[in-house]
């Protein structure tokens, strides 16, 4: 499958298809040099796959997790980019999971004033999530995402051979961001979740969540209006991520616990908590609802003492509410 998105400035193909990792080099086919960005959680098997493509690029590689994340090695990446030698006909190719993506597309932004870049995830968080749309950031003093740069890759490769790989927590995270493209946009996505053959649709739920994804980044790339139909569960997901700090929930799984937060159709409560389960994912938890409230209102959403907030009171059908911060301290009970 061939996902073609068309931006503003750029137009570029989203190749989703089982062990095209191993013809990243003959997609590409561009003149330049590469400079690799991993973490130290890839895998060696798929790090090596790129490398024997391009066995003079340099390789960046930091430290897994969110933790990592931030202006420090975001620094250092472009200081090694530096010191290679990197010019502006030169490509930073992403392998890894979205914090990789984050960090090699932030670099790939700001290196030069901006230079080419391919983003090849291999977690299913950034295969059906974040791999296009363009958004690069690192976290600031424990706000996610708060500094960064718009920009769109010229190429992604979604391999879905490389999740074979993940821990089996680490699969279903990602599957979170899946439920909640299903959920706003597209009702027959989330009752593939509601099936017990779930599991033999992947490659389709990836797919799906992706035209998703590329339908709403084409109408609205810098998140002005429908596009923050994609936060949807994320206001409270991102406040019980920071809350929860790095060695807690990760990123989907705060996802799952804030779509069920916000959710007030007591109908589609219970089909979501059902799927959540299905999912080994959390739907629940005792974060403390003042801090909680603290954190959303620190969200770099929040506009003073308001906050836009997405709801679904028909599956694939999210819609935008504006709330003020005494609405979202009613749901959390205070």
């Amino acid at each position: 499958m061939v996902i073609n998105v068309h931006t503003k400035d750029r137009e570029y193909p989203v190749y989703v298809e089982r062990g095209v990792l191993k013809r990243a080099k003959e997609l590409i086919g561009r003149e330049g040099h590469v400079f690799i960005v991993s973490d130290d959680g890839v895998p060696a098997v798929w790090l090596d796959c790129l490398k024997e493509q391009y066995p003079e690029a340099p390789v960046h590689i930091f430290e897994n997790g969110e933790g990592s994340k931030n202006l420090h090695v975001w620094n250092e990446i472009l200081e090694d980019m530096l010191e290679h030698n990197v010019s502006r006909n030169d490509t930073v190719i992403a392998l890894g999971g979205g914090v990789v993506g984050d960090m090699a597309g932030f670099a790939a932004a700001s290196y030069m004033r901006g230079i080419h870049y391919i983003n090849i995830p291999t977690t299913t968080l950034s295969q059906i999530d974040s791999s296009i749309g363009g958004k690069t950031a690192v976290d600031l003093k424990g706000r996610k995402n708060c500094v960064g740069a718009f920009w769109q890759p010229d190429m992604v490769l979604v391999d879905p051979d490389t999740l074979s790989t993940l821990t089996p927590r680490h699969f279903r995270n990602g599957l979170a961001e899946a439920v909640k493209e299903g959920l706003i946009k597209d009702a027959e996505l989330f009752e593939l979740f509601e099936s017990d053959e779930w599991k033999e649709h992947l490659d389709e739920i990836i797919g799906r969540s992706l035209i998703i994804k590329r339908d709403v980044v084409e109408k609205d790339e810098r998140e002005s209006g429908e596009r923050k139909l994609l936060n949807f569960g994320h206001t409270f997901g991102h406040a019980y991520e920071t809350y929860y700090g790095l060695n807690g929930y990760y990123h989907g799984e705060c996802v799952a616990m804030g779509m069920m937060t916000v959710l007030e159709n007591e109908e589609i409560r219970t089909r979501l908590k059902a799927v959540l389960e299905k999912l080994d994912l959390p739907f629940e938890n005792d974060a403390d609802p003042e801090e909680t409230a603290r954190l959303v209102r620190n969200d770099k959403k929040a506009d003073h003492d308001k906050i836009t907030i997405v709801q679904v009171q028909k599956i694939g059908q999210g819609i935008l509410e504006e709330w003020t911060m005494a609405d979202v301290e009613r749901k959390l009970g205070l």
